[in-house]
C-alpha cells in the first residue's frame, strides 16, 4: 500500500527539479511570510509541489484560452482570463497590479535604451569614439610606464654616481681604496720598487 505522505509530497527526482520553482526562492518566500515559524522539510516540499501544480494548471488553462483565440503566444490577458475561469478571481486583481508594475519597469528600460538613439549619434560613431578613448587610455598608460622607467633609471644613475664619488673621496684620502676597508689602500709606486729589490 502506498504511503499517503509520498502521494502528497513525492520524493524529488532530477527530472522534477527542472519543472519546479527554485527551492532557494521558495525558502526565502516562506521565511519572509512566516519569519517566526519553523517549517518542516516535508511541508516545504508540499508547498513547492502545490505552487508548481498551480503554475501548471494556470499555464494549461491560459494555453487553452490562447488556442481558442487563434493566437500563437500566451500573453498576460490569457493568464488573467485563465485565473477568472478557474475561480481564482481573488488573485486576478493582484496579478493585474503585478502586470502593471512589470509594464512600468519595461517602459523605463525602453526609455533608457532609447536615450542613445535620441542623441542622434549613430551606433558606429559611438563605437568609434569608444575605441578612441581606449586608444588614448592605452597611450597614457604607456607614457606613464615610460616615465616611471626613466625615473627609476635616473635614480639608479644618481645612486651609482654617489657611490663612485664616495669611493673616489676615500681613495684620495688614502683610505680603503675602492672597497672601503680602513688602512688598505692602493699600493704606491715605492712599494712596487721595494718588491723588485727583494729579488
Amino acid at each position: 500500500m502506498a504511503n499517503p505522505q509520498d502521494e502528497l509530497c513525492p520524493p524529488p527526482s532530477a527530472e522534477d527539479d527542472e519543472l519546479t520553482l527554485p527551492r532557494a526562492s521558495m525558502n526565502k518566500i516562506i521565511k519572509e511570510l512566516v519569519p517566526t515559524v519553523r517549517v518542516a522539510n516535508e511541508s516545504r516540499e508540499l508547498i513547492l509541489n502545490c505552487c508548481t501544480e498551480f503554475i501548471h494548471l494556470i499555464s494549461s488553462e491560459a494555453n487553452d484560452v490562447c488556442n481558442q483565440r487563434n493566437k500563437k503566444t500566451i500573453n498576460a490577458e490569457h493568464v488573467l482570463e485563465a485565473l477568472e475561469r478557474l475561480g481564482f478571481r481573488d488573485y486576478k486583481q493582484e496579478a493585474e497590479t503585478v502586470l502593471h508594475d512589470c509594464k512600468e519597469v519595461a517602459a523605463k528600460r525602453r526609455r533608457q535604451s532609447t536615450r542613445l538613439e535620441n542623441l542622434g549619434i549613430p551606433e558606429e560613431e559611438l563605437l568609434r569614439q569608444q575605441q578612441e578613448l581606449f586608444d588614448k587610455a592605452r597611450e597614457e598608460q604607456a607614457r606613464d610606464e615610460q616615465q616611471q622607467w626613466m625615473s627609476m633609471q635616473a635614480t639608479a644613475v644618481q645612486q651609482s654616481t654617489a657611490i663612485m664619488q664616495r669611493q673616489h673621496t676615500a681613495d684620495g684620502n688614502g683610505g680603503g681604496g675602492g672597497i672601503g676597508i680602513p688602512g688598505v689602500g692602493k699600493p704606491s709606486e715605492d712599494d712596487d720598487d721595494d718588491d723588485e729589490d727583494d729579488y
